[in-house]
């Protein structure tokens, strides 16, 4: 159950209508290149073990599981019921990315020079996505980037092969500090814990700067980085609540979540300040009762409970959850999408070529694509055309004690034109020059 304010909430399913539609005659390749076409070969990087698998790895392994067994068949809802891409049936061969970054690199060079790969579909930590995309280009290897939020990756460099169709980290700390200041106009003070790498340095960055555009002077009482993966925040914990704070905003994920709500809640910190997990949307069926009610979460975008209703949604969610047991949540999503836009892709490739399409052809129409997602809609509109960006959406946890399901209140979605900076503007220098012509009504 999710309850929305109408005079922020950009719900309208209108613009979804028009993709779909438009974009239903491209996704049907000529039945040549169908019958021809060999199997495209896609290894598939995400976190099967770890403190990161649980609520990331998994549940975008079984998306990627789900999606490609449907793709392959026909099975997904218009525009993308045409049978494999372009015709050709996806082999996936899946890969652990748990490790250091130089054994994420050589698996990915395994895979790229040992396995034969076509394309190369992963990656969750930013650590990774930093290493993998240099070494993509120098491989000359389709790849595509599903969840991993640095903005580094197409504001510091131009990538040929490397695709992300999922919004970067910008639009986390960007919506959730409107949709805070929105939802408590009389916060004085606010502080941050979050990982002590890309992902969270740029996570904090983004959020400090943007509060302290839309509302100066407030201020900070105490920022944390603990090591990533660090398990125990006993010290970070007690210098939150000796420099207490309205707002606390974390961009924790995986185990390092989990691990701090279940230290945090028994000493207070969540009676004592309003808490944003602005990727806290994973936890949220997996901790149930557990986690506090009044705690705000974000989901990168508008994915599971956030997510836009539609056919392509609707689908989704029920095929996920009859299959697995669970709903999906986020990186199910952004793996799914990211799936739909290769698919996408090909089919687009097929139309201008009606032969197998080969892998520029496949870049060409992937660059500056618009293509109809599950739960939003994505505009490969950054990065040169490869970077793309969504809608985000924010909401507060509470757990039906009646039903026994966690639900989210006064949730609020923000317009992709609202949370995402202009294409050839680095994240941290449009936040800072007060996010000019950013559209968020």
């Amino acid at each position: 159950m999710v309850s929305c304010k109408a005079r922020r909430r950009t719900c309208s399913n209108t613009a979804v209508a028009s993709l779909l539609l438009g974009a239903a005659i491209a996704l049907h390749a000529p039945p040549a290149a169908a019958q021809s076409a060999p199997a495209v070969k896609l290894g598939v990087v995400t976190f099967l073990s770890g403190p990161a698998a649980g609520p990331f790895g998994i549940p975008s392994r079984n998306a990627a599981e789900l999606m490609i067994e449907a793709i392959n068949k026909g099975e997904v809802p218009a525009p993308y019921n045409s049978k494999g891409l372009a015709g050709a049936e996806i082999e996936a061969a899946f890969v652990d990315e748990a490790g250091p970054v130089t054994k994420v690199v050589q698996d990915f060079r395994d895979l790229v020079e040992r396995r034969g790969v076509t394309a190369v579909l992963g990656y969750v930590s930013s650590g990774s996505c930093l290493g993998i995309a240099p070494v993509a280009e120098e491989l000359k290897k389709l790849t595509i980037f599903f969840d991993c939020g640095t903005p580094r990756i197409f504001e510091d460099a131009s990538y040929h092969y490397v695709f992300r169709p999922s919004a970067t980290a910008t639009i986390d700390s960007v919506g959730a500090a409107r949709y805070l200041l929105a939802e408590f106009p009389k916060l004085k003070s606010y502080a941050g814990i979050n990982q002590n790498y890309a992902w969270g340095q740029d996570s904090w960055g983004d959020f400090d700067n943007t509060m302290k555009v839309l509302k100066p002077g407030l201020a900070v009482t105490t920022v944390q980085f603990p090591k990533l993966f660090a398990g125990q925040y006993s010290a970070e914990i007690s210098a939150l609540l000796a420099n207490k704070a309205d707002l606390i905003h974390s961009s924790f994920y995986d185990g390092d979540l989990e691990s701090f709500i279940l230290q945090a809640a028994p000493r207070g910190l969540f009676t004592d300040s309003k808490v944003v997990f602005t990727t806290g949307e994973t936890i949220m069926y997996r901790f149930g009762a557990k986690l506090p009610d009044g705690v705000i979460l974000g989901a990168r975008g508008p994915y599971g409970p956030f997510a836009h209703p539609g056919p392509l949604n609707d689908w989704f969610r029920k095929a996920f959850s009859d299959r697995y047991a669970t709903p999906p949540t986020y990186p199910a999503y952004q793996m799914a999408n990211s799936l739909l836009g290769l698919k996408a892709a090909y089919e687009k490739a097929a139309q201008a070529k009606p032969a197998p399409p080969d892998q520029e052809a496949v870049i060409s129409a992937f660059e500056h694509l618009k293509f109809a997602g599950i739960g939003t809609n994505v505009d490969m509109a950054l990065g040169k055309g490869h970077q793309g960006i969504t809608d985000s959406a924010y909401g507060m946890y509470k757990f039906d004690t009646k039903t026994g399901q966690p639900t989210l209140t006064n949730v609020v979605h923000y317009a992709a034109a609202c949370v995402n900076p202009p294409d050839g503007v680095k994240s941290a220098e449009w936040i800072k020059n007060g996010m000019p012509d950013a559209k968020c009504k």
